[in-house]
C-alpha cells in the first residue's frame, strides 16, 4: 500500500471516500425515493457499497483516527435515522434490527484495532466477509432460497448460507493471497473463517452479525496467522 506521501493529501482522500459514500447513498435514495425500489433492496445496495470504502482507505492509507471518526458519525446517523426518516434506504422508522449501526461500529473497531497494529489486511478482510457474505446470502436467499431451516426463530435458507460461505471463503482467500503469496496455511484459515462467518450470519437477530462477522472474520484469521 501506498505511503501518505504518495498520496497527494489527507483533504483528497477525505474527500475520495466521502464522495465514493455519498453515490452509494444517492443512488439508493434516488432508487428508493423515485423508483420506488423496494427498502430491502436499497439497503443491501448501501450494505455491499459502503463496506467497499474499507477497500478505497486501505489502499488510500487512510489515517486511523479518520476511519474511526467516520464510523463515529455514522453510527450517530444510523441511530437518528431510527427514530427519524432521514435516510429510509437504510432504516425505516422503528425496525428492529440494529444492524446499520452495528455496522459502523464494527468498521470503527477493525480500523482502531488494524491499522495501528500495520496489518489493515485483516480489517478489509473481516468488513469485506460481511459486505459481499452476507448482502449476497441476503440476496440469493430470499431471490432463490427455496429450501428454509429455523435459527433461533430466524429463518434462513440453504441457498443463502451457502452463499455466505463460498463467498466468505473467497473473499478470505483473494486478501490473504494478496498480502502473504501462495501457501497451505492460507486456505486452511479461508476455510475456518468461513465456516465460522456462515455459521454467525445464521443468528442474526436485530442485526447483532453485522457486529460478530466481521469482528470474529478478522480476528481469527488474525490470530491463527499469528499461532501458525
Amino acid at each position: 500500500m501506498p505511503s501518505l506521501t504518495e498520496i497527494p493529501n489527507l483533504g483528497f482522500q477525505i474527500t475520495l471516500v466521502a464522495g465514493w459514500l455519498g453515490l452509494i447513498l444517492v443512488v439508493a435514495e434516488g432508487l428508493n425515493r423515485i423508483f420506488s425500489v423496494n427498502t430491502e433492496v436499497s439497503r443491501k445496495i448501501v450494505h455491499i457499497g459502503t463496506g467497499n470504502v474499507i477497500l478505497l482507505a486501505w489502499w488510500l492509507n487512510i489515517p486511523a483516527w479518520v476511519g474511526i471518526t467516520a464510523s463515529v458519525i455514522s453510527g450517530i446517523i444510523a441511530i437518528i435515522s431510527y427514530q427519524t426518516p432521514i435516510l429510509p434506504s437504510i432504516n425505516s422508522v422503528g425496525r428492529k434490527s440494529l444492524g446499520t449501526f452495528f455496522y459502523a461500529v464494527s468498521i470503527g473497531i477493525l480500523i482502531g484495532w488494524f491499522w495501528t497494529i500495520q496489518q489493515p489486511q485483516y480489517a478489509a478482510l473481516g468488513i469485506l466477509v460481511m459486505t459481499w457474505g452476507d448482502g449476497l446470502a441476503a440476496v440469493i436467499g430470499q431471490q432463490w432460497g427455496q429450501h428454509k431451516y429455523r435459527v433461533l426463530g430466524s429463518q434462513k435458507s440453504w441457498e443463502g448460507s451457502l452463499t455466505m460461505l463460498f463467498v466468505s471463503f473467497i473473499i478470505c482467500s483473494a486478501i490473504l493471497l494478496v498480502v502473504q503469496g501462495n501457501n497451505e496455511l492460507i486456505w486452511s484459515i479461508s476455510i475456518a473463517v468461513a465456516i465460522v462467518a456462515t455459521g454467525l450470519e445464521t443468528f442474526s437477530k436485530y442485526g447483532i452479525d453485522n457486529l460478530t462477522v466481521p469482528l470474529s472474520s478478522a480476528s481469527l484469521a488474525f490470530f491463527l496467522n499469528q499461532f501458525f
